[in-house]
């Protein structure tokens, strides 16, 4: 329940205060965007197969945001960000829709 009360907190607290992204870290936002929702949805598939450990997920959240990041950094660094950046993107891509799968399996039987 607290986590459902952080995520509505936080969304009214978005679209009240509309922050700003700065121009230097817009490039990052989409891939940490998406590697944060691996984590998520890694986290519900170990939820519904009864081996969620909440440590394990702040620390799997946060390193796959970082690390997803920082991939595009050196990237952007060495003149190959748009090609790093889609393969941070298909990666985590598949590693979502293989937890999507899961997910689906746990919950419908199927």
């Amino acid at each position: 329940m607290i986590a459902v009360l952080g995520l509505v907190v936080g969304v009214v607290a978005g679209l009240l205060l509309r922050p700003e992204v700065p121009a230097v870290v817009e490039p990052y936002l989409p891939i940490a965007v998406v590697a944060a929702l691996d984590a998520v949805f890694g986290g519900l598939r170990a939820m519904l197969d009864g081996i969620f450990v909440d440590k394990v997920f702040v620390v799997s959240f946060l390193s796959n945001v970082v690390v997803a990041a920082l991939i595009v950094y050196l990237g952007d660094k060495l003149g190959v960000g748009a090609q790093l950046s889609t393969g941070v993107v298909v990666v985590l891509g598949i590693r979502i829709f293989s937890n999507a799968a899961a997910i689906r399996r746990h919950v419908f039987r199927a």
